[in-house]
């Protein structure tokens, strides 16, 4: 009995401590132990966990990122165990999931309680790129490298930085991590203790950061101030790349900084003297200086009298005579010029200059060479609706207007007999040197036709003319020597029955008296109808008078018998001493008639008084 409670005893004992062993393995499995390495073999390290077998490690997994392994034996490491032992015997350790279970522990304290933490730059995936925390593996994106976009990430990579976890999830081992949060966090303090102690008119040096088309950024130390273009240098300047570079240094001065905003203006030139100061006593107007062309543009050109100072030469006051020309056509970027000063505005920091100033001027020089009068030859530059364009000696152009074409023509049949590179013969009709116009003729190179027609022809006399248009308005007519002339419809007769135009044909001749003498549009006025009156009333102050009481066809059937009477006595001088008398006998009765009716009516006027 006691040999079998004996070995019942022992049987209880031996499963205790096998479920304790078994219980302690299963514990162990999972977790992390201190090891020492027996020996190196080639890639992989032997290590003793004090497990009934050694565990293999691979020898990588004891290196750093871009780090060779430092491990000789004797030395002591942690591992992760995995499983007691493996189809070999030996126990599954590793010692990167050592790292990363020791890591995450550390990593979850940090981002509980938002603290930074170290880590390197090892490698890029898409989107970003990957951590070593430690052991633990994190995710960069590429918008949290830096505040602004980094062109080249090699200056970063493993190298220890400080990072802020941004999202972390132990079961799917998923860490982020931010660069730009840190950089943001250190920025703001030094922003805040640069910011709080800015002055308006503060000197501070700087390094250049970033340049564009507009200026450049200068990091004053953990805030960004702006250096405008037109900042930087009293000259101008067309890019700041030209005078600065990124990471050089620099001395600027705060010129506006706003606290609301927290944005500063920065300037360079304003370290040194102003040179505008005193300009207008350097550069008094109409002298002239030699300068530099240092812009061009559409409307002139910049040229600089000295560093700083620039003055403007406006495309109209380049050339005188190319006027619709691109200034680049005229002048060169750094050519040297001679131009005169035409205006300074001190305050407004401009100087006008002018380069045709410094020639002669071509106008005037004309005018001196060439008067009213002189007849010249020329091309024709240029046909327009209102006349052509003749270059003239000194690289100027006169005009010929439409009413300077032709004599005889209209202008706008006159100007199709011209054509654009012809040589013309032209005279000078005017120079006016203030506008800058030559006023240029053709047709006076001859004389006036219609002047020799009409010379010794004066308003008031009665010429034979022939018609040559019939039209509603009235009769052209053209008279001796080639003068036209024009008889209205009312003037056509004294009678308004005989007003018709219809009446005359084309050829027909007739006698009318000159109304009008118009030698700017070259024509004459005449009238049938005033030639009758006129001689209606020359007929009634030779054969009759107010007081006569002899009739209007009375008197003009004796002026007509008298005009009979002198054809006849020119036909036949046999008949001419009696045909007078008859014609006297006649007047006489018609004069005797006219006083008895003269006679009748006064006595009736007497009996109607009494």
């Amino acid at each position: 009995m006691a040999n079998t409670a004996s070995d019942t005893s022992k049987k209880e004992d031996f499963a205790a401590l096998l479920n304790e062993s078994l219980g302690e393995t299963e514990r162990l499995e999972g977790s992390v132990l201190r090891g020492t390495v027996i020996s190196i073999e080639g890639d992989d390290v032997l290590v003793d966990v004090g497990l009934k077998s050694e565990g293999r490690v691979a020898l990588k997994e004891f290196s750093s990122p871009g780090k060779q392994a430092e491990l000789k034996p004797g030395d002591e490491v942690e591992v992760y165990l995995e499983r007691m032992e493996n189809r070999n015997g030996e126990a599954m350790l590793s010692r990167e999931k050592a790292r990363r279970e020791e890591s995450w522990n550390q990593l979850e304290k940090a981002f509980e309680a938002a603290e930074r933490v170290t880590g390197a730059i090892f490698g890029r995936v898409k989107g970003g790129f990957t951590v070593d925390l430690g052991g633990a593996v994190a995710f960069l994106p590429g918008s949290q490298v830096d505040i602004r976009p980094v062109r080249d990430v090699g200056p970063l990579m493993g190298t220890p930085q400080p990072f802020q976890i941004l999202k972390m999830d132990r079961s799917r081992g998923n860490i982020v991590v931010s660069r730009r949060a840190v950089l943001e966090e250190t920025r703001a303090e030094q922003r805040a203790e640069v910011v709080s102690n800015l002055q308006e008119g503060q000197v501070l040096q700087g390094v250049v950061k970033n340049i564009t088309d507009y200026g450049a950024f200068v990091d004053l130390g953990g805030v960004d101030g702006l250096l405008h273009v037109t900042d930087i240098s009293w000259k101008r300047i067309n890019h700041p790349s030209e005078v600065l570079a990124i990471g050089q240094s620099v001395d600027v001065q705060v010129i506006r900084f706003n606290s609301e905003t927290q944005r500063i203006s920065l300037g360079m030139k304003q370290l040194e003297a102003d040179p505008w100061e005193g300009v207008a006593a350097k550069y008094p107007v109409g002298t002239k200086f030699v300068g530099r062309v240092t812009n061009i543009t559409d409307y002139g050109a910049f040229v600089e009298l000295e560093p700083g100072i620039e003055g403007l030469v406006h495309v109209s006051e380049m050339s005188w005579t190319k006027k619709n020309i691109h200034p680049g056509k005229i002048v060169s970027t750094s050519q040297e010029v001679e131009v005169m000063v035409l205006d300074v505005d001190e305050q407004k920091r401009r100087i006008s200059l002018g380069l045709k100033q410094t020639m002669d001027n071509p106008w005037e020089s004309f005018q001196d060479n060439f008067p009213v009068g002189t007849e010249l030859e020329g091309e024709i530059k240029n046909i327009t609706e209102f006349g052509l364009f003749v270059g003239l000696p000194g690289d100027i152009d006169g005009m010929v207007h439409l009413s300077d074409l032709s004599w005889e023509k209209s202008g706008e049949d006159a100007i199709q007999d011209f054509t654009k590179a012809e040589m013309v013969k032209v005279k000078i009709l005017d120079v006016d040197v203030t506008k800058e116009r030559i006023s240029l003729g053709i047709k006076q190179l001859e004389s006036d036709p219609f002047a020799s027609a009409v010379e010794g022809v004066k308003k008031g006399d009665v010429v034979t003319c022939t018609v040559t248009e019939v039209n509603d308005a009235g009769v052209e007519v053209a008279i001796a020597d080639g003068a036209v002339g024009f008889i209205r419809k009312a003037d056509l007769a004294r009678d308004r029955s005989d007003q018709r135009p219809d009446r005359f044909a084309v050829g027909e001749k007739v006698d009318a008296k000159i109304t009008n003498v118009d030698r700017k549009s070259r024509k004459l006025s005449l009238s049938i109808k005033a030639r009758e009156i006129e001689e209606e009333k020359e007929a009634m102050d030779t054969y009759g008078s107010s007081d006569s009481g002899a009739s209007l066809g009375e008197i003009l059937g004796a002026a007509l018998s008298q005009a009979k009477q002198g054809a006849e006595e020119k036909a036949e001088p046999k008949k001419a001493a009696a045909k007078p008398k008859k014609a006297a006998t006649k007047a006489k009765k018609a004069d005797d008639a006219a006083d008895d009716k003269a006679d009748e009516k006064a006595e009736g006027e007497d009996e109607s008084d009494a």
